[in-house]
């Protein structure tokens, strides 16, 4: 089976990581993962860059970090693919399948509601994933729920509580949406648990694994400090 990781923040794009691209490449290759994908916040998230700045040089910022974990990818033997992190008042969307060119191509999707921008990603052909629905934190004024505007759900995130994780489960379960898991890993080596999606073929794109987890292909796993 080919492990991947769904869901990872590397520093500097993402101002909550702790680790750099090659620190998290070299940790997850030393675990076995066959690839990760790097799902650092979007710009509307926690991003490490001047929010006000111009699209394109935002933009190119944004996707500094993969791509240096593209030109990593070979030395270290893991291979590398692209996701993003939509953020809406504490409510977060994964988001696979588009590319560096398609984001420069549509400086629209800033002003989009959000409902609005997640169906016009899927209709992109992305593939869109609710991030842990039921987290709760300080910062987080209520919980919200997309179910008519995603593919699917996490329903197990590695930095979750199990009480957050059965809800997704259920609200998965009782709206048939896909089950996503991943582990928002900020923190490289330093945790205990960690998750994604496996398959029994190797993923050779993001488009191919848009595919597979559409045709549920995937099958969710855990790793612990056990």
């Amino acid at each position: 089976m080919f492990k991947y990781e769904t869901h990872l923040h590397t520093f500097p794009v993402s101002k909550c990581a702790l680790y750099s691209v090659e620190e998290n490449l070299n940790w997850y290759k030393s675990l076995g993962y066959s690839g990760v994908f790097i799902t650092n916040h979007f710009l509307d998230g926690n991003i490490n860059y001047d929010k006000n700045a111009p699209y394109e040089e935002i933009i190119n910022f944004y996707f500094s970090d993969y791509e240096k974990a593209k030109e990593l990818s070979e030395k270290i033997g893991i291979d590398v693919f692209l996701g993003i992190e939509l953020s809406y008042g504490g409510t977060d969307f994964l988001v696979y399948g588009l590319d560096k060119e398609w984001f420069l191509s549509h400086p629209e999707i800033r002003s989009m509601k959000k409902r609005d921008e997640l169906k016009f990603f899927m209709e992109s052909g992305a593939l869109v994933i609710q991030a842990h629905p039921f987290r709760e934190a300080s910062y987080i004024d209520h919980i919200r729920l997309f179910p008519r505007s995603v593919h699917g759900v996490e329903v197990f995130n590695a930095c979750r509580t199990d009480f957050e994780n059965s809800l997704a489960r259920q609200y998965a379960k009782n709206y048939g949406l896909l089950k996503f898991a991943g582990t928002d890993n900020h923190e490289a080596g330093d945790r205990k648990c960690y998750s994604g999606l496996e398959f029994k073929n190797k993923i050779t794109s993001e488009k191919d694994f848009v595919d597979a987890v559409l045709n549920g292909r995937g099958k969710i796993f855990v790793l612990t400090e056990n």
